[in-house]
Order: C-alpha cells, then structure tokens, then sequence
C-alpha cells in the first residue's frame, strides 16, 4: 500500500506541476492526432490537453499497454 500510495501521490504532483508549464510534455502522434501532450511518472503515461484551462487530464495508463489500446482509450475520452 505504500508504494501505490508513493506512486498516485508522485503523478498527483506532476500535474500539479503541469497546470504552470503545460507544454514540457511532448507529442506521441502514434497515439493520437489531437494536440495533447504526454509525461510519464514511473511506468505511467499521463495525457492531458494543454491548452484547456484548468488543465485537463484525460487519462492516466499503464505504459507497458498496447499502444493499439492506449490510441483506443484515448479515442474514447474525445
């Protein structure tokens, strides 16, 4: 339990972190052809939308995922 707590609490800190810097993430058009942008914490991706205030997350997926099913998730949160 710790170490799940250690790791939601680090992802929570990064996008805090992100809501003053949106755009230090980078682009995966392999994922997706919308402008989002994407971090990763530990083995987790995070993809937000930069551009929307407050920033808004749209999803947080494991990164060991099929990119076929994070494009699929993502396609789904549109």
């Amino acid at each position: 339990m710790e170490a799940a707590d250690k790791v939601s609490g680090e992802i929570v800190a990064r996008i805090k972190a992100l809501v003053f810097s949106p755009y230090r993430g980078h682009r995966r058009r392999d994922l997706t052809s919308r402008p989002l942008r994407f971090t990763v914490v530990h083995e987790y991706l995070i993809a937000y939308a930069p551009d929307e205030k407050p920033l808004w997350v749209i999803a947080v997926m494991h990164g060991h995922r099929s990119p076929r099913v994070m494009a699929a998730i993502l396609r789904g949160r549109e």
